[in-house]
């Protein structure tokens, strides 16, 4: 009796052990993700304002054939050149504004923006720090929203680049794999699971698909380069190529949680259905299909939420380019926003860093918003039978 006693007190020691287990690897989870969050938004911010500068700018027939001419010479390498740029453009668009001049905000080069947030290594010499600091003090530099970020292309200079143009080809490429995957996922798992013969070659096709759903992306962008741009002549590039072998990469997933979703429906519907004189199709089509509707689209929206996410296969087809302008077809060159997160991450300038970190915040909240959409749609239809 008193080994027995000895027992199982060891055995509830070991059980409040394996308790305690559980809570600090739950704890360091949760640290490891507070950490990470608190330490992107922390990078982030700063990317939502870009500073201004408050200059004279002179709009003189010179200033079509140099723009440099627009403001002095103390001031040029204070202003930004993608504002700079612009301005015989608008001169040719507003030729009445030729011979005046105006005091105006105009956008801050990436050294003096990152002078004024007082982050270091902004490589700002000090002849004109000292400008700035003229200017700071003359209350001629301000912080604004930088609107940029969201409307611009990418570009070579950090002050005017922006997710624009990469967020228009990641909706094009995923209105390409959403529209090719899931169909033929889905009627692909509707054939294998209610309508196929169990013998050897259908059983050789669902290994090979559970395969299929393992293997490394990167080997997918190798079959899309293959198969859609050597053999079939698909531009390179382009959305709809980045589409295709998204949609490759998916169709596993699909095909395995439609699977899943069909088996949860109980065969007492089926054979119900079958008792009152339906067809085995109308069975499927009108009490089977219904029942795991939720289900399925739970299995597509995960697939397309790491579809989005993906950058390895992309490379490969080559949507790595450098994409100013949003495409305006399937068939122009395009990028994708993880491929334009990876880009900017490659470069020196201070200023890439916190535009990286602010792509990476929000490709995080698209894919959270379509996890939670997921998550929500399975919650709300779940049945017990």
């Amino acid at each position: 009796m008193q080994s027995n006693n000895a027992a199982l007190k060891r055995r509830y020691r070991a059980d409040v052990r394996f308790r305690w287990y559980g809570l600090i690897a739950l704890g360091f989870a949760i640290s490891f993700l507070t950490f990470f969050f608190i330490s992107m938004i922390g990078k982030a911010w700063p990317a939502l304002t870009q500073a201004e500068v408050k200059v004279n700018v002179h709009y003189s027939e010179a200033v079509i054939h140099n723009y440099n001419k627009a403001v002095g010479k103390k001031d040029r390498r204070i202003v930004s050149k993608y504002w700079l740029r612009g301005l015989p453009r608008m001169l040719k668009a507003h030729p009445e504004m030729l011979g005046t001049s105006e005091e105006r905000w105009v956008l801050a080069e990436s050294r003096v923006d990152q002078y004024l947030k007082g982050h270091e290594g902004h490589g700002l010499k000090s002849k004109y720090r000292k400008r700035v600091d003229e200017l700071k003090a003359a209350g001629k530099t301000r912080m604004v929203f930088n609107t940029g970020l969201f409307s611009h292309g990418d570009s070579k200079l950090p002050e005017a680049a922006g997710i624009f143009a990469s967020a228009i080809g990641s909706v094009l490429v995923l209105l390409i794999t959403m529209a090719l995957a899931v169909p033929v996922g889905v009627m692909t798992a509707i054939y294998l699971e209610e309508f196929a013969p169990d013998n050897r070659f259908t059983q050789t096709i669902e290994v090979n698909i559970n395969n299929l759903a393992a293997i490394p992306s990167i080997l997918y962008g190798l079959l899309g380069l293959a198969i859609f741009i050597n053999f079939a002549g698909v531009p390179r590039s382009s959305a709809l190529v980045g589409g295709l072998t998204l949609a490759l990469m998916t169709l596993p997933i699909i095909i395995i949680s439609t699977r899943a979703a069909l088996r949860s429906v109980p065969e007492s519907i089926r054979e119900a259905a079958l008792g009152v004189g339906a067809s085995p199709l109308q069975t499927v089509w009108h009490h089977v299909l219904p029942l795991a509707m939720t289900g399925i689209l739970t299995g597509s929206i995960i697939g397309l939420a790491q579809a989005m996410g993906e950058t390895a296969p992309l490379l490969i087809v080559g949507m790595m380019a450098y994409i100013p302008e949003e495409p305006h077809s399937i068939l122009e060159a395009a990028t994708v926003l993880p491929a334009q997160i990876y880009t900017w991450s490659s470069e020196s300038l201070r200023a890439f860093e916190e535009r990286t970190a602010a792509g990476i915040l929000v490709l995080l909240m698209v894919l959270l918003s379509l996890n939670a959409l997921a998550v929500w749609m399975r919650r709300r239809a779940e049945q017990s039978w």
